[in-house]
């Protein structure tokens, strides 16, 4: 079994819990490519940059979702595009059954001196500066503990 932090906006975690659907960009095809039937998908939900205003806002473990069928490709809209890239529509697509939703979200920060994947702990967010991040079981198990 594998395990995946699926990095995604506030909007479109919303949208991939609703319709328990989650997609990327065929930029990230060799990741996707990568989840099997049956592996685990922990929705991680990034925080946005504050302002002089506004805090930042942290990020969070939303939920948890299972592998329940192959990479498909499917262009009908469904997810916010990314600002940089209006005509994204993140095309390659697996559908998701629910293991966990976390009523009060996990987060992310507090996690991150225990996580192995997360090699620099003090710029830790580059380790998530892209799609997915594919974790170990001791990283998903820390989690799923909390």
């Amino acid at each position: 079994m594998n395990y995946f932090l699926c990095i995604t906006t506030e909007e479109n975690a919303k949208i991939i819990m609703d319709k328990k659907i989650w997609g990327v960009s065929k930029n990230y095809k060799n990741s996707i490519s990568k989840v099997n039937l049956g592996d685990y998908l922990i929705i991680y939900e990034m925080g946005k940059p504050g302002n002089k205003v506004v805090e930042p806002k942290p990020q969070y473990i939303k939920a948890i979702y299972e592998a329940v069928s192959e990479v498909k490709e499917d262009n009908k809209k469904i997810f916010e595009a990314h600002p940089n890239n209006p005509s994204e529509v993140y095309p390659l697509r697996i559908k998701l059954k629910e293991v966990k939703i976390f009523e009060n979200p996990i987060l992310f920060k507090e996690l991150v001196p225990d996580m192995e994947f997360i090699k620099n702990k003090k710029q830790w967010s580059g380790s998530l500066r892209r799609a997915m991040a594919q974790i170990g079981e001791a990283d998903y198990k820390k989690i799923i503990g909390n």
